[in-house]
């Protein structure tokens, strides 16, 4: 039997879960109880999956549990790095400003997210009319335009017979063809699951052309502002890398910072062994050096988070404007390969007609 309960939840939508986040900081740093600034939350909660999750999240509290170990039951509504986070701000005290850094560093993603689907929205539309006209074409004018070429004893253009070798291996090892792909698409989906697939994914995400600077960037900002965060409530360094290392959404970048936590242990201090990781950018490298020497590591990390920051909202708007004309170039090319494709026998064809 399904269970219809969770066929009918509603999606939490992260917009909500930002203003939850701001409204919880700002409770708590009013002196409210994190028990009853939740009950508070949950009374005025206008949906209702995350007004029955907040409900369990309350319930666990009462029963002694921390709130970072309450969300983690809920991975549907809390994301991974969000559940960490929050236990990192339990352990530093600091629970106010992590939820407002969680809030902010969400706001960012959902506003990418949001310019990707408008820039998309477009070029799709056109595109899935490109896609009809294309199968009306292929399935409806050309084949009578062939039947006649053939029947004056003409030799179809090599662009054309490219096209119909095309259509035939589609029609006849198409549904074989998406078995494959959906097979492997899921074979490397599992994968990707394990520890090896996931570190192994995050590797090829970094090493993409426009997304892996991007991803890069981006990743290393959220990592800057915890640092500098951890920094500030007063952790040892070591325990610092830790865990921005267990906050850290990048398997690749997690394992550099587990790298340089053990090279700091040996003596090595925080810039040298990040220089050796080229992982960390020049620029959070620098700085990172200048924090040390001057002993502002929190101050100096922060304007490394700002900068790429900026820098990631700069290449996310560059990537989003690259889209559409992209999509309308390979749009124009793929058309205008099946206009070629039935033109050209139609034009030869009055040449035999005339001789």
């Amino acid at each position: 039997m399904p269970d219809f309960d969770k066929l009918l939840q509603t999606k939490v939508k992260p917009t909500e879960i930002i203003t939850f986040s701001r409204q919880l900081a700002l409770l708590l740093e009013s002196g409210v109880g994190i028990v009853q600034s939740l009950e508070l939350l949950q009374g005025q909660a206008s949906n209702r999956q995350l007004k029955k999750v907040l409900l369990e999240v309350v319930s666990d509290l009462r029963s002694g549990n921390s709130l970072s170990t309450a969300l983690a039951k809920h991975p549907q509504v809390f994301s991974t790095i969000y559940q960490k986070m929050v236990a990192v701000g339990e352990q530093t005290g600091a629970l106010e400003g992590v939820l407002r850094n969680l809030a902010d560093y969400a706001e960012r993603e959902s506003n990418t997210a949001n310019q990707l689907k408008r820039a998309l929205t477009y070029p799709l539309i056109v595109l899935s009319l490109a896609i009809v006209v294309i199968i009306i074409l292929v399935t409806i004018v050309l084949p009578p335009i062939v039947s006649m070429f053939a029947s004056l004893g003409g030799e179809l253009p090599l662009i054309t017979r490219a096209l119909l070798a095309f259509v035939d291996f589609i029609g006849n090892y198409g549904l074989y063809l998406l078995a494959v792909i959906i097979g492997l698409g899921a074979v490397g989906y599992m994968y990707s699951k394990s520890p090896t697939g996931h570190y192994y994914r995050d590797m090829l995400i970094l090493k993409l052309p426009v997304l892996g600077q991007l991803s890069l960037t981006t990743e290393l900002a959220r990592c800057s502002r915890n640092i500098a965060l951890l920094f500030r409530s007063g952790l040892p360094l070591p325990e610092i890398m830790t865990l921005a290392a267990q906050a850290s959404g990048n398997l690749v970048v997690a394992k550099a910072l587990g790298d340089v936590e053990q090279d700091m242990l040996k003596g090595e201090g925080l810039a040298a062994p990040m220089r050796k990781r080229r992982v960390f950018l020049p620029l959070m490298v620098e700085m990172t050096k200048v924090g040390e020497e001057t002993g502002n590591l929190d101050g100096t990390l922060i304007t490394v988070a700002e900068n790429y920051e900026i820098e990631a909202a700069s290449r996310t708007e560059t990537m989003i404007s690259m889209i559409e004309p992209a999509m309308t170039i390979a749009m124009g090319l793929g058309v205008g390969f099946i206009a070629l494709s039935i033109f050209m026998p139609m034009y030869s064809s009055l040449g035999l007609v005339g001789g």
